[in-house]
């Protein structure tokens, strides 16, 4: 076994993604669901590795955010009754723009039609140019239309260009008749047979269904996981015992009926989110813990900027980027450098173009409003005031036995609407009723001094921010950014994935399969498990170095070897990236590696702990 590390060179070769799919499709990181049977576009499978790392990136960003900043989580129905989504706008709103082939009937999305074709004449502009193509210009979004869509090299006017890089800024703001006119000012057709296509209609997203045997009860699958946070509002705002502000989370499924699914996990119609609801006072947004983010570097693409057809990027501070207003507020600011944390070793970029993996929105009161008003819940909060606040009022007291008697089934009809009523008009009806001596009958009206302690915030709780992530789309930019090859093996990849999330954190490599290694196997297995790392076991009959290079491909970030030196107490440590080996005794070894892979150290650290193995298994 060699003991040489490797030359570390991550960019020896360009980042090649037919090799990348490959990589995961034959190690079924995942794979086209319903795949024997001719699969269906937009969703997917997740195999033993795929489910792993998914599960690992959930498991710390419930870390990350629910723990560390002590969220409420729930986890509500995927199946919702149709009234909740026309209330929320859903039904209507929750659409996208399409075309169809004119010949063939092909559906195809509007804005990414265009975003293609555009695309892909940029390319071919620049490659007529002879200059390097700009990274933020995508390749064609799937293999079958990379195919059709070639880019041919015909060098474009420079107006036309700057046209089409205005177009590109603002695709997503376009409306389907501006989208129309797009297409036809630019001669779009459909890239697969170049037909033309017609003009784009509004889909909704929406999959439907029905609740019940009936059928007669209309639902829908959920396109978000919001919802049922607005609704358990009070249930939550009660759970933390009438406080703001207070977060809620959860992570689960969601579906989209997307119109052309074709950039693999990229868009789906059946996928992961992870989202949150920060309630929050709609008079003060500030965050308590501000200051821990106001120092984080952001890359911001200003309003103003991208509405002018431009994408030019300022980097600034959280901070200043409040101050400054970009950002609305310190809550919407501190979410923005917590997702940054949380993402900071994943680059967004991937081969199909800069993608929207976290969406964090201010959705003020809306949500808590028209749920209100349509079902008259009282989805409001109070808040305590510095010092309480006395009033004298007219106050309408009823005799509920005589007001029933009277008025029988409209009788909480006018205890509401005296209630109601204005100061002076209670003033006249007093004044009336005393004139008449009525008072004692049904309604006394008498002038008090109330003392208020609390004060609502309106008439709803605005939601100050909506973190919501893609964790979908989170994995597989981690998967593009972590795959390298090495130097000498161009076909033999290696994803480089953070020993927090790597599904199997250490391979465990038996020199051979003779039985008197059993007992050390099975050992250094309890060990790791009590420490809680993930490791397994590879003691097939192929060499150490296929066994651990194979291990590269799944992302597994460190391994040990068993030999019969390791009965002497001394255990070999192979960290994956660097090939480097260092040597150290058994408890040495687990110790090191689970202060790795907990983060609590970096490779650095480790080699002062363990030294370098020179080629003799032994240790003082």
């Amino acid at each position: 076994m060699s003991h040489q590390a490797t030359v570390l060179n991550k960019a020896a070769h360009p980042f090649n993604k037919a090799n990348l799919d490959a990589l995961l499709n034959r190690r079924f990181f995942y794979a086209p669901a319903f795949e024997i049977y001719g699969g269906i576009a937009g969703l997917y499978d997740y195999g033993p590795p795929g489910s792993s790392l998914q599960a690992n990136i959930i498991a710390e960003w419930r870390r990350h955010f629910i723990v560390e900043e002590h969220m409420l989580e729930v986890d509500t129905t995927i199946m919702t009754p149709a009234p909740v989504f026309e209330t929320s706008g859903h039904v209507a709103r929750f659409a996208d723009w399409m075309v169809k082939d004119v010949k063939t009937g092909e559906v195809l999305r509007a804005d990414h039609l265009i975003e293609g074709v555009l695309e892909a004449r940029l390319k071919g502009d620049q490659e007529a140019r002879g200059t390097q193509q700009d990274p933020s210009v995508v390749e064609d979004k799937d293999k079958k239309k990379r195919k059709k869509v070639k880019s041919t090299a015909i060098q474009l006017d420079d107006r036309i260009v700057a046209e089409y890089e205005s177009v590109l800024a603002q695709i997503d703001n376009y409306t389907g008749i501006e989208l129309g006119k797009l297409i036809r000012k630019y001669a779009i057709l459909n890239p697969d047979t170049g037909n033309e296509v017609d003009d784009p209609v509004q889909f909704n997203l929406m999959f439907d269904s029905s609740i019940g045997p009936t059928g007669k009860q209309k639902g829908y699958l959920r396109p978000e996981t919001a919802q049922g946070h607005f609704l358990n509002f009070a249930r939550l705002l009660d759970f933390n015992n009438g406080r703001l502000p207070f977060a809620s989370a959860q992570v689960g499924r969601s579906f989209r009926n997307e119109i052309s699914p074709r950039a693999g996990l990229i868009r789906v119609r059946e996928f992961t989110m992870a989202e949150i609801e920060h309630f929050v006072d709609p008079e003060d947004k500030s965050h308590v813990h501000f200051s821990e983010v106001k120092d984080v570097k952001l890359r911001l693409l200003p309003k103003d900027v991208q509405s002018s057809g431009k994408t030019d990027v300022v980097e600034m501070t959280v901070g200043e980027s409040v101050a400054k207003g970009l950002v609305d507020n310190e809550t919407l600011g501190y979410f923005l450098g917590r997702i940054s944390l949380f993402l900071i070793k994943i680059e967004i970029h991937t081969s199909y173009g800069w993608i929207e993996c976290v969406g964090c929105a201010d959705r003020s009161a809306y949500d808590l409003t028209v749920h209100a008003k349509k079902t008259g819940a009282a989805l409001v909060a109070r808040v305590a005031l510095p010092e309480p606040v006395f009033t004298e009022k007219e106050v309408p007291t009823f005799d509920k036995k005589a007001l029933g008697k009277t008025f029988q089934k409209d009788s909480e009809l006018v205890r509401a609407f005296v209630t109601d009523l204005p100061e002076e008009a209670l003033v006249k009806i007093k004044n009336e009723l005393a004139s008449a001596s009525l008072s004692s009958l049904i309604l006394t009206i008498e002038r008090r001094t109330l003392k208020q302690s609390s004060t609502k915030f309106g008439n709803s709780l605005p939601t100050s921010s909506e973190p919501s992530f893609g964790i979908g789309r989170i994995l597989y930019a981690l998967l593009e950014h972590s795959y390298w090859a090495r130097e000498q093996d161009i076909q033999r990849g290696i994803l480089s994935l953070p020993a927090v999330v790597a599904p199997t954190k250490v391979l465990i490599v038996p020199l051979s399969a003779n039985d008197l290694l059993l007992p050390l196997v099975q050992q250094i297995s309890a060990k790791f498990r009590r420490a809680g790392v993930f490791a397994r076991v590879d003691d097939s009959s192929a060499s150490i170095g296929k066994r651990y290079s194979r291990n590269d491909e799944l992302g597994t970030p460190y391994g040990v070897t068993i030999d019969f030196a390791t009965d002497l107490g001394a255990l070999c440590f192979r960290e994956r990236d660097t090939t480097d080996q260092r040597i150290g005794k058994i408890d040495e070894v687990v110790a090191v590696t689970t202060d790795l892979v907990k983060g609590a150290i970096q490779w650095a650290e480790a080699c002062q702990r363990l030294p370098a193995y020179d080629g003799v298994q032994a240790v003082d």
